[in-house]
């Protein structure tokens, strides 16, 4: 009866150890950096992009420290007028106590790979 008892809490120990280690491999997906296309706008108070594929509009933060200096040299009279940007980014759940609140996600950006006031043809210009 006692290496039954063994046999039970060996299989128990090893099946929380995969279950931790198959939570931590989700955790990474999360943080990993994708490739998205869309428009962004940019203002005193906003900072929005909104994805051409699905239209899900996100809260953005520029970790990059590159997409705000290039939408700037686009030199716009008027604030929030929407550029077509490619970037590589990560998602994280927006702070619902925050003005980033009432967005899908925020999306925060590691890299800046294109910007252009030229909105291409397709899902973007509609």
């Amino acid at each position: 009866m006692n290496s039954y008892k063994k046999s039970i809490f060996t299989l128990f120990a090893a099946m929380l150890m995969l279950s931790a280690c198959n939570d931590d491999k989700k955790t990474d997906d999360n943080n990993k950096p994708v490739v998205v296309k869309g428009l962004y706008s940019f203002g005193p108070e906003v900072k929005s992009f909104t994805n051409c594929e699905d239209s899900r509009e996100y809260w953005v933060i520029d970790s990059a420290k590159t997409l705000e200096l290039a939408y700037s040299d686009l030199g716009f009279e008027k604030p929030y007028t929407p550029v077509y940007i490619e970037v590589e980014s990560h998602f994280v759940k927006s702070d619902t106590t925050a003005v980033n609140g009432d967005y899908d996600s925020t999306m925060v950006v590691t890299k800046l790979l294109k910007i252009s006031k030229q909105i291409p043809d397709g899902p973007c210009s509609q």
